[in-house]
C-alpha cells in the first residue's frame, strides 16, 4: 500500500467531507429546524448512500458515464433542479412545534441516499476519489479502502454538521430567526451550484 497516497487521500476526503456543500448545508438546516434525533435518518442516508456510490463507480459503473456522456448531463441538470427545489423548501421552513402537522419531517434515509446521485459536489468527490487515488492499493482493495474511509469520514462530518445545527436551537429561538437562518442556508445551497454553471 502507498502510505503517502493514503495520507493524501485522507486529507482530500476530509476537506471535501467537512467543507460546506449541499449535504452539509441541508444537515445544518435540518438540525436547527427538526433537532438532531429526527435528522439521524438523513445522516445515515448520506453516509451509506455516498459510500455505495464510491463502490459502484469504483467497480465499473463510472465507465457507463464515460461511454454515454449524455447521462452525466442529465444527472447534472436533474441535480440542479432538485437543489433549487430543496433550497425553496428550506427557505420557507420555520421551526417545528410539537402540535404541528406531522407531515413536516426531515429528509428520509432513502431520500438522502438517492440524492447523492444528483449531488454535483458528490460526483466531484467520487471522480476525484476513484481516479486520483486508485493506486492506494491493488484492485479491489483500493475501492474497499476508499469506501471504508468514506463511511468513517462521512459519518463524522454529517454528525458534526447536524449537531452544529441542533446546537443553534437554544440560540435561534424565534420563528423569525429560524426563518432568516434557513433563508441564508437556501442561498448557500444555491451558491453551491456556481461550479455547475461555470462548467457548462
Amino acid at each position: 500500500m502507498s502510505h503517502s497516497l493514503l495520507f493524501a487521500f485522507v486529507i482530500f476526503a476530509t476537506v471535501m467531507f467537512f467543507t460546506p456543500g449541499p449535504n452539509n448545508v441541508m444537515l445544518l438546516s435540518s438540525g436547527l429546524t427538526y433537532g438532531f434525533r429526527p435528522t439521524i435518518p438523513h445522516i445515515l442516508g448520506i453516509t451509506f448512500g455516498f459510500a455505495f456510490m464510491i463502490g459502484a463507480v469504483g467497480v465499473g459503473l463510472g465507465t457507463v458515464f464515460i461511454a454515454y456522456p449524455v447521462l452525466q448531463t442529465i444527472l447534472k441538470y436533474a441535480g440542479v433542479a432538485y437543489l433549487v427545489y430543496l433550497a425553496a423548501a428550506i427557505a420557507m421552513s420555520g421551526p417545528v412545534s410539537p402540535d404541528q402537522d406531522a407531515g413536516r419531517r426531515p429528509m428520509t434515509f432513502w431520500g438522502a441516499a438517492m440524492f447523492q446521485w444528483v449531488n454535483v459536489k458528490g460526483w466531484v468527490m467520487v471522480i476525484g476519489t476513484i481516479t486520483a487515488y486508485a493506486a492506494i492499493a491493488t484492485y479491489p482493495w483500493n475501492i474497499a479502502i476508499q469506501v471504508a474511509l468514506g463511511l468513517l469520514l462521512g459519518a463524522i462530518s454529517c454528525t458534526a454538521w447536524a449537531l452544529f445545527g441542533s446546537a443553534l436551537r437554544p440560540i435561534l429561538t424565534s420563528p423569525r430567526a429560524v426563518r432568516a437562518f434557513n433563508i441564508v442556508m437556501a442561498i448557500l445551497l444555491l451558491a453551491s451550484l456556481y461550479p455547475v454553471f461555470m462548467d457548462a
